[in-house]
């Protein structure tokens, strides 16, 4: 973890990558991105990636006033299977479910997690026909496992979670496209209907085809942030060295021109943790698909450019991620006080996501939020 741990703990940001094997530049841009940071604020000075910069404060307050946990690699038996065997290699190399057949080897990380996992009572047969959900066969390369966590990989990335719950910003770094995503992965979005939504049973076998009467609901306030935040981090990169970064939903591949259903995914999961507990905090989630280029494995020289542009795409994340204000040790403690008496005073089932407060905050919010966003803008770049 990055950060000066001054007793009160800030504002989580989990950067992950490596989950599947043959993306090999996921852990140098991640490494290469800690590192940064760390000589920055160590020497007070800024960060300089091509034409995009960061003054000294800015890294300090990314160090002081954030905790940034970096994950480089969740699958490094993956990844030394691909670079030294066999360079496709999307799996794990869990031989659990192989029965002895080496083709049968391994589990897909990124469909392994605890959201919408029984892709088969999930989703409808036509979003199963796109190829991007899951499969339960283990030969297949998207096999999502026995079980929702049955990988160390993914339980790994909840542990995180567990032990750091300030974990706010999460994202996933992934190969190729250009594209920065975000939730909802499994179906197309939707902001006025919160009983249409992955916890509702009613509304199992008719998800994940667009255009049907099935959407997955967002609250329009969070996707006006995460669309934002995505936005921001990719004019980041493209001013670097001019390649063209596109923010989008993550049902949607853009790169290709199709719709990319989901299932078991790791930032959906992350954001779903909220919706799923409202005692979790709410995360918002992301995918990064770096090298625009469209391959798994550039050339060297090529993929220190690209480190590069997605390195200053996660300065600008972190950024985005700072705190309206940070609070001193004591108030920190009266804060966490004061949520305790709040969970106890009023259920998570009148205050989640789906209950009555939230419908009261989403009209509060339309009216307030773009009232007071240029003052907390103008307040924050002071």
């Amino acid at each position: 973890m990055i950060g000066t741990g001054d007793g009160c703990p800030q504002t989580g940001v989990l950067l992950i990558s490596g989950a599947h094997a043959r993306e090999w530049g996921g852990p140098d841009i991640c490494i290469n991105f800690a590192a940064d940071l760390l000589e920055a604020y160590t020497a007070n000075t800024g960060l300089v990636y091509g034409g995009t910069s960061y003054t000294a404060a800015e890294i300090k307050s990314i160090i002081e006033r954030l905790d940034v946990i970096v994950f480089p690699d969740i699958n490094p038996d993956g990844r030394n299977y691909s670079q030294n065997t066999y360079d496709m290699w999307r799996k794990n190399r869990n031989p659990a479910s192989s029965g002895g057949d080496p083709k049968k080897i391994g589990v897909d990380v990124n469909r392994n997690y605890d959201f919408l996992w029984d892709f088969n009572t999930a989703f409808a047969p036509g979003a199963k026909a796109a190829g991007s959900l899951a499969s339960d066969k283990p030969a297949d390369d998207l096999f999502h496992g026995t079980a929702p966590f049955s990988e160390a990989e993914s339980q790994n990335v909840r542990w995180l979670y567990e032990q750091y719950p300030q974990i706010c910003w999460f994202m996933d770094i992934h190969s190729y496209g250009g594209d920065l995503l975000y939730s909802w992965g499994d179906d197309i979005n939707q902001t006025t209907t919160p009983d249409m939504n992955f916890t509702n049973p009613a509304w199992n076998g008719k998800r994940g085809v667009e255009g049907d009467a099935y959407g997955e609901y967002i609250g329009a306030c969070d996707q006006a942030n995460v669309k934002t935040a995505a936005e921001a981090t990719c004019t980041a990169i493209t001013a670097v060295r001019g390649v063209t970064y596109t923010a989008y939903q993550s049902f949607f591949l853009p790169a290709l021109g199709l719709t990319y259903p989901t299932s078991g995914a790791s930032d959906d999961w992350s954001y779903s943790r909220y919706f799923s507990d409202p005692a979790n905090k709410k995360v918002r989630a992301f995918t990064m698909e770096f090298n625009a280029a469209g391959t798994f494995f550039p050339s060297w020289a090529e993929m220190k450019l690209i480190i590069k542009d997605i390195d200053a795409g996660l300065v600008k994340f972190c950024l985005g991620a700072l705190p309206t204000y940070s609070l001193p040790w004591w108030r920190c403690r009266l804060r966490d006080f004061y949520y305790a008496i709040w969970h106890r005073v009023f259920p998570p089932e009148l205050w989640g996501p789906y209950g009555p407060w939230e419908r009261i905050r989403r009209v509060i919010e339309a009216i307030v939020i773009p009232i007071i966003r240029p003052i907390i803008k103008t307040f924050r770049n002071r």
